[in-house]
């Protein structure tokens, strides 16, 4: 059976945040840190905490997750690793609302998961 994870997993689905609130999406390397600089990445059974260094760990439903990213091109790109498994490359768009956070697969085209900012 193929493990899926959150941000960092194609097949996530999304939380549902407040239907009149706009996420606003992040273009900036410099807006993605000030977002999640300090604060753990949160949805059920995953818990993430992505570093200024390019660095991607936490669990996910009990198995670790790690991996590294970069910001290519108005989009965070990250290699990811759920239970030891490749999950692979990934380009993602992401939006910010309040202090929730989506991530869009295939930069903006695929599947999205939302994650609160605490």
């Amino acid at each position: 059976m193929r493990k899926y994870v959150g941000i960092l997993a194609v097949a996530a689905a999304s939380l549902g945040t407040s239907a009149a609130a706009e996420f606003t999406k992040v273009d900036s390397e410099e807006a993605f840190l000030e977002a999640i600089t300090g604060k753990e990445l949160r949805r059920p059974l995953v818990k993430l905490e992505v570093s200024q260094e390019g660095e991607i760990s936490g669990t996910g439903a009990a198995w670790p997750v790690t991996g590294n990213w970069t910001w290519e091109g108005g989009y965070f790109c990250r290699d990811l690793f759920w239970g030891g498994d490749p999950l692979g490359y990934n380009c993602q768009a992401v939006e910010i609302q309040d202090n929730w956070i989506r991530f869009t697969s295939d930069k903006g085209a695929g599947r999205s998961a939302e994650f609160r900012l605490r």
